[in-house]
């Protein structure tokens, strides 16, 4: 493999690390006076931050030289600062077409990155408490030592407390900062497998050639790391194996012994991650559904790949039982969690069952896979650090989820109730402005009536019809007209 790329030509002079430090607080303090001009606050705090952070590291470091005639860029280093950058656009695309405040949600990932950063050295540290000796030890980042749930328990925690202080919620930006953990898995479990670590149990001799050609590490050069001479799964090989057939075997091919590639595994669990998120950002129903799946997904999937990883820096937890008994009931745990509270996402009924029937089949597996071939023959072992943490965050992320969704359901019940009687009162409404309108439009029974004659206006009679009846008086008016004047 390469845990180092290549190295850049340097001059051979001995360089103050509190120069380098200095001038990045200097950096950082302007950078912060120019926001607090443009009215940017928070981006003033995350600049002041970083100032005092690098303050109080070129303090502690003011005694320390750095000579390198060639400085070494690392494979792991470049894949870690590769997975930020990524984090960095994907994370803030999304935010942007959720809404979210575009400003609050850069600084919200620097600080996150800068507190996961912190905390995956911390946890590593905490579980491996005999390799430290000084503040100096836990200092020297050089010899690696990072674990990954230590990185999301830090940027939650970072996470939580910077939007808590600008009063904003947690769960969406969540939902928006999970694609970009599900592809630094993909980008930094490459960084690994370069440089190495994180290496697998031994794999069968039947295995594919082109899987035990992936799980081969050679043996590197003398003092290639600081860490050692040759790559950590030689190394562990040659103290395994020492004087025996397998032994020999490892010095005459100088690498060590084929084992599974288990960064390339959760290497291709980020990516699969990767693609289940965006897909289920399309039929997102409530804040933190994407958070909650990511967590509980790859709780259970990282539990699995621990029973074949072989590298000893990961601490151990809880009591020591017997394998094929501790791991299944472990994975039944996982499989109720997902029947009663991510498998809800599911809607159509059927796939839900089948996926529900389909849970329990791990556990099953698992306790034949790991039953001891003669009875008497148990081997007995302990949880690993990150074993437990998934086992706890799935757990409790399944209850969640369950909330949420029944949560949501009701309440797109209560809108759609809302809907149908706004809708009904608007028909009822036009109905009755169509009746009005109606109403309005009628004739009514005054108008039917004949109109009124005229006032001291009279109508000629209509004819009888009988001829001599009105004629006659009419005649005898006039021969009074006409007769003579007495003499």
């Amino acid at each position: 493999m390469f845990p180092i790329l290549f190295r850049i030509p340097l001059p051979h002079t001995a360089l103050k690390l509190w120069w380098a430090l200095a001038a990045v607080a200097v950096i950082a303090v302007i950078y912060g006076a120019l926001a607090f001009r443009r009215e940017e606050k928070t981006s003033g705090q995350v600049g002041l931050g970083v100032a005092a952070a690098a303050g109080i590291a070129a303090y502690f470091f003011r005694d320390k030289h750095w000579e390198a005639p060639n400085l070494p860029i690392y494979s792991y280093g470049v894949m870690l600062g590769l997975s930020l950058v990524v984090g960095w656009y994907l994370t803030l695309g999304l935010a942007d077409r959720d809404g979210l405040p575009k400003e609050t949600m850069a600084n919200c990932y620097v600080v996150t990155a800068v507190v996961a950063l912190l905390g995956s050295r911390v946890l590593y540290v905490a579980t491996n408490m005999e390799q430290f000796h000084s503040l100096g030890d836990v200092l020297s980042i050089r010899k690696g030592g990072y674990v990954a749930y230590g990185g999301f328990l830090g940027g939650f925690l970072g996470s939580w407390l910077y939007l808590r202080s600008q009063s904003l919620k947690l769960l969406p930006w969540a939902d928006v900062a999970v694609p970009s953990l599900a592809s630094g898995l993909l980008i930094t479990r490459i960084g690994c497998y370069l440089f190495g670590c994180d290496f697998g149990k031994r794999l069968p001799e039947k295995a594919p050639a082109f899987l035990q050609k992936l799980g081969t590490f050679p043996h590197w050069a003398g003092k290639a790391l600081d860490a050692g001479d040759g790559s950590p799964a030689f190394v562990r090989h040659r103290e395994l194996f020492q004087g025996t057939p397998a032994g020999a075997e490892l010095l005459k091919n100088n690498h060590s012994l084929p084992v599974h590639p288990t960064q390339i595994y959760e290497s291709i669990v980020g990516l699969g991650l990767l693609g289940l998120l965006l897909w289920q950002r399309k039929h997102k129903r409530f804040d933190g559904q994407l958070f909650f799946l990511f967590v509980f997904a790859y709780g259970a999937i990282r539990f699995l790949l621990e029973i074949v990883r072989d590298d000893e820096e990961r601490g151990e937890w809880g009591p020591a039982m017997a394998q094929h008994i501790l791991v299944p009931a472990c994975l039944v745990l996982f499989a109720l969690a997902f029947t009663f509270g991510i498998s809800l996402g599911i809607t159509n009924l059927r796939a839900r069952m089948i996926a529900r029937v389909a849970s329990f089949l791990p556990a099953v597996l698992a306790y034949f896979a790991l039953a001891p071939a003669k009875f008497g023959e148990v081997a007995t072992v302990r949880l690993s650090t990150s074993q437990l943490i998934g086992l706890v965050t799935g757990l409790l992320v399944s209850y969640f989820y369950a909330k949420a969704w029944v949560d949501a359901g009701k309440g797109e019940v209560a809108k759609t109730k809302a809907a149908k009687k706004k809708k009904l009162e608007e028909e009822e409404e036009e109905e009755d402005d169509e009746e009005d309108e109606e109403e309005e439009l009628a004739p009514t029974k005054d108008d039917k009536k004949p109109a009124a004659k005229p006032a001291g206006k009279k109508t000629d009679p209509k004819p009888s019809g009988k001829k001599g009846e009105k004629d006659k008086p009419k005649a005898a008016d006039e021969d009074d007209d006409e007769a003579p004047e007495p003499a």
